[in-house]
């Protein structure tokens, strides 16, 4: 039951709304059908799969809401929800940031779904880890690695007049690659919306011989050095440019919380913060990295330009935030994409007479949120590039950086590609900042 067609969800979500009570309600169903398999030491450790379908159903009497949810769907369940809803809100206080429901609206045609990853089997899965495996083990190294797949949907219903329906599918596999003595670690990670795209043996392959070449690194004196960032250092869970693009915040920016605070108020929007070479935007119908046509609230997603040419040209602002600033509420967006150009990873290392090539980066933290400085280490393949050539690796680093520096630093900017859902190119930084040595791996 996990993937309920259009008439399927908007048929329970009709049901659950002539139930209510309250001046507004909305109800919402969501509903995947996922697989996974995880290894470690070359031998699967894990294996499973989830299947569920979720309602949740928010009444609101006046300025008071409660929301109750549930996962069975007869009428008798359907009632109770949408009664213990109602009864959460008479007792909950008054939102001061309240803001009506919205009425219908007009969405794009989603894209985000492929039939050849809804279709995926347990036999797929095994394939692929015995693939990675068998090439990690052929070679004396120990491969970890996680993959994941899913089918989604979701559908939004009210009371007053919304309606919104949309299926989309993704895979998701990462893997690190270390060396029996545990010197060298490689690491290699992509996700897609359609399966067929996938090749376990290809992202293996890069983390192994990232795990080979990387054994008996160096130490290096930690200060300021030019580096490649590859996509994965900027763009996956511990990425400097996702810190990045969820800090575009207009309220944040308005109250002064925020490195896009005027001093005495304001944003600032249009102005110069970063290369001119830097151009970000997002866009629900990418073909590379299709994502959601609607938001939680049912605000339609649509492209949008963030950064202009080195210019701030939008922020994000919630319904709320807008209309006190007499400005249009912007849905969260799904995905972003960095323009590039048409240099891969090992063309900029050709280019380079003397830089530091950086992996991934991850632990990182908040040291300052005014100027967006970060903390955080290198890790699974850091390497010395002397005259366009990989010298030697190199022990791990911690940096101190901010994406807002490092983007004004910009030397070269590679071909994107799809990383987190995002679509980044490898950068190559001048001056970024090195601040001490760390001896993990």
């Amino acid at each position: 039951m996990a993937i309920l067609s259009k008439d399927e969800a908007q048929g329970i979500l009709k049901k659950v709304l002539s139930f209510s009570k309250a001046d507004e309600c909305q109800a919402s169903l969501s509903g995947r059908t996922t697989g996974n398999v995880r290894y470690a030491r070359n031998s699967v450790s894990t294996a499973g799969a989830t299947d569920n379908v979720s309602l949740a159903v928010e009444s609101r009497f006046g300025k008071r809401s409660g929301v109750a949810t549930c996962n069975e769907f007869d009428d008798a369940t359907l009632r109770r929800c949408v009664q213990r809803a109602e009864e959460i809100a008479r007792l909950a206080p008054e939102d001061a940031e309240y803001m009506p429901l919205l009425g219908p609206q007009q969405y794009l045609t989603p894209t985000a779904y492929a039939a050849s990853t809804a279709a995926i089997t347990p036999d797929f899965r095994a394939q692929a880890a015995g693939d990675s495996i068998a090439l990690c083990a052929a070679k004396g190294l120990t491969a970890a690695g996680y993959l994941e797949d899913g089918a989604y949907f979701r559908a939004l219903r009210n009371n007053k007049g919304l309606e919104a329906y949309q299926q989309s599918t993704n895979v998701d596999f990462s893997i690190t690659v270390r060396t029996p003595d545990g010197t060298g670690s490689g690491y290699a990670t992509a996700d897609y919306t359609d399966a067929a795209k996938f090749n376990a043996k290809n992202l293996t392959q890069l983390a192994a011989d990232k795990a080979a070449g990387s054994r008996n690194a160096k130490a290096l004196e930690p200060g300021k050095y030019t580096v490649i960032l590859e996509p994965a250092a900027l763009a996956s869970d511990e990425g400097l440019l996702n810190n990045l693009m969820y800090s575009l915040g207009a309220r944040e920016a308005d109250e002064g919380r925020s490195f896009l605070s005027k001093k005495g108020g304001g944003n600032k929007v249009g102005e110069k913060l970063f290369d001119e070479r830097i151009t970000i935007y997002s866009d629900p119908l990418n073909a590379e990295v299709p994502s959601g046509v609607f938001d939680g609230e049912g605000l339609p997603v649509k492209r949008m330009t963030w950064v202009d040419k080195g210019k701030v040209s939008n922020l994000y602002y919630s319904r709320y935030w807008g209309q006190k600033s007499g400005k249009p509420a912007t849905a969260f967006p799904g995905n972003w994409i960095m323009e590039g150009g048409t240099q891969s990873v090992q063309d900029l290392i050709k280019g380079t007479a003397k830089g530091i090539l950086v992996t991934r980066l991850w632990y990182i933290r908040d040291v300052d949120p005014q100027t967006l400085l970060y903390t955080g280490l290198t890790r699974d393949g850091t390497f010395y590039i002397e005259n366009g050539q990989i010298k030697f690796p190199i022990k791990n680093f911690r940096f101190n950086e901010s994406p807002v520096i490092m983007l004004n630093n910009v030397e070269a900017i590679g071909r994107p590609v799809r990383i987190g859902g995002n679509l980044v190119p490898p950068l190559k930084i001048r001056d970024f900042t090195f601040t001490s040595l760390s001896d993990a791996v």
